[in-house]
């Protein structure tokens, strides 16, 4: 825990949801009506199912995690805009599966004017459907839902009277512009789980040597993640020896992890809702070799650049340029790249080393909602965004057009970075990045490894 922290940060809370669905029902247009569905849960195998996790979406709107729900939003409703439909209390179902809230509890945990049994979304629906010009609702996500929401507006348009079917408009326009500029409370709980994923890498680091897995370091993530309060990952972590460092998504983490050998380690927890996401690459044996280095180098001049760019008033591609032109300039110096540097970035030449962009949105989800683009033109860029920040090279085993001492090499390092007012911050820094950073680290646990072992010696 950090210095100074007295506990662990609060939640979101209940008038930060609420201002987030005044913010959302401000930008519909009078006459419509917006439907947000919660997750359903997910079958793993015959009659076990995954952990539920909520829906981004719902979550960002609602704070309430349980699944076979759904927000409906009016704007301008006498009643009240905003209606949760949810499960209804079941003494025997809680008995087995855990406590519901049920609708008149889910109201006041929402702070929602209204909330309904989700078995009687056939008698209330369709009724607040009728008359409205224009349906706010993301079509495709859950089919089930297409369905029943197509039978009650085929119904509504067969009806004496009826003006028409109402327009259909994606919501994820609004919904997810809003989620791209996280609030402090949002930021705060980043940070959190930055700090949290830091350690955990910093630990699989010192657990790092030769003759262990892949699976070992990842061991060593999960039990960090979950021992601070970050039950989940947010995503399947990546452990890639050697080799295997050179495809992207590997998550097999099955390989012994040999002398001599890099390791790439792409993992982060998620923390009340919000993901980290950071990546290290270091020696297995704890001491990078010449080559190896001066590749890291290059990538870490490139990451520093990237973060360099990260101002308001810049643009999201900015940032990628800045890394590309780091690398090409690199890989000129390193020999494996010929030509002006100019050149090399306009025609993509660099591409065959280093294939994918610098970073994205950050939040929620690991690969968060928000444009690149508005209009055509990058976004520019402004405080409460958050982002990462994850340059790498990449040089085929097999590549026979470069020496044999850069093959195989795989580097990426990555970064969660946060735009302020008062700049650019790293939230991941205390994970080790320099090579003089990641040394140091392995030399000690080693040393504290070699000092226990003679301990245990001695007393046996």
């Amino acid at each position: 825990m950090a210095a100074g922290r007295k506990g662990p940060p609060a939640g979101i809370g209940k008038p930060e949801y609420a201002r987030r669905r005044a913010r959302l029902i401000a930008g519909l247009a009078s006459g419509s009506l917006a439907i947000v569905p919660a997750a359903r849960e997910q079958l793993r195998s015959r009659d076990t199912y995954f952990p539920f996790r909520q829906d981004s979406d719902f979550l960002y709107l609602t704070g309430f995690s349980e699944p076979e729900a759904l927000l409906v939003l009016v704007p301008g409703r006498d009643h009240g805009e905003e209606l949760l439909f949810c499960r209804e209390r079941d003494a025997e179902k809680e008995m087995w599966d855990g406590p519901r809230l049920g609708p008149e509890r889910a109201a006041e945990h929402c702070g929602l004017c209204d909330a309904f049994p989700i078995g009687d979304l056939d008698d209330i629906l369709p009724g607040l459907l009728e008359g409205r010009e224009r349906i706010y609702y993301t079509m495709g996500r859950f089919p089930q839902l297409d369905r029943r929401l197509r039978h009650y507006l085929q119904a509504l348009e067969g009806a004496p009277g009826s003006a028409g079917a109402p327009e259909m408009v994606d919501l994820d326009r609004q919904l997810h512009d809003l989620r791209l500029y996280k609030s402090a409370q949002e930021l705060r709980l980043m940070r959190r789980a930055a700090e949290i994923t830091a350690e955990a890498h910093r630990r699989a680091m010192m657990a790092c040597r030769p003759g262990g897995h892949e699976y070992t370091l990842e061991a060593e993530l999960l039990r960090t993640f979950v021992a601070a309060g970050a039950r989940e990952p947010a995503y399947p972590s990546i452990v890639g020896g050697g080799r295997n460092a050179l495809v992207m998504h590997y998550c097999n983490n099955d390989a012994p992890l040999r002398d001599g050998d890099l390791v790439l380690v792409d993992a982060g927890c998620e923390y009340r809702g919000y993901a980290a996401d950071v990546t290290r690459t270091y020696p297995v044996n704890g001491r990078f070799s010449g080559v190896q280095r001066a590749v890291y180098e290059i990538v870490l001049a490139a990451q520093r650049a990237a973060i360099d760019e990260i101002r308001r008033g810049n643009h999201w591609d900015q940032p990628h340029m800045a890394s590309v032109r780091t690398i090409a300039q690199g890989l000129v110096d390193l020999g494996l790249l010929r030509g002006d540097v100019d050149g090399l970035v306009e025609s993509g030449a660099y591409r065959r080393f280093y294939m994918h962009r610098a970073g994205h949105w950050l939040g929620m989800d690991v690969h968060d909602v928000g444009d690149y683009r508005v209009h055509g033109q990058w976004r520019q860029l402004e405080a409460g965004m958050a982002m990462t920040v994850e340059p790498g090279i990449y040089i085929g085993a097999d590549d026979d057009t470069v020496p044999e001492k850069f093959r195989g090499i795989g580097i990426r390092i990555e970064d969660d970075v946060a735009l302020t007012k008062d700049g650019a911050q790293v939230m991941s820094a205390d994970a080790p990045s320099t090579v003089a950073g990641i040394e140091d680290t392995m030399r000690r646990a080693a040393e504290y490894r070699a000092d226990d072992t003679q301990l245990q010696g001695e007393l046996w």
